[in-house]
């Protein structure tokens, strides 16, 4: 099981990343767009993720995965449920989401200082 804490520590390591407290809920942006956000209960993460492909996320494990709410279908968003993941996968999602919203510069200075 991942915390928020957890995910709030590992998000603030990307470049560009920042956090914000909106509306009761703490999310974390690039610039003014919006990459990661959690439910008020804490337990679930919202996060960027292409919208051709998150119905077949959502297919493949719907006990952690789920679509956003009718009002945020038009947006490239899915939701997964904290205490159904491992360190591991989130930091996956969390950098996959970083990375679908950063300029591809930014993705790949990223890549290569980790692989130094």
């Amino acid at each position: 099981m991942v915390t928020v804490d957890e995910v709030r520590e590992f998000a603030r390591t990307l470049p560009r990343s920042s956090e914000a407290f909106v509306r009761g809920r703490v999310k974390f942006r690039i610039g003014r767009i919006v990459y990661l956000s959690f439910s008020r209960d804490s337990e679930v993460m919202g996060f960027a993720f292409p919208k051709d492909w998150r119905n077949a996320l959502v297919e493949s494990e719907p006990e952690k995965f789920s679509l956003p709410g009718q009002s945020d279908m038009r947006y490239h968003w899915v939701h997964v449920r904290l205490g159904a993941i491992d360190e591991d996968e989130m930091r996956e999602l969390v950098e996959d989401a970083w990375a679908f919203t950063v300029p591809k510069r930014v993705v790949e200075e990223y890549a290569a200082s980790r692989h130094v």
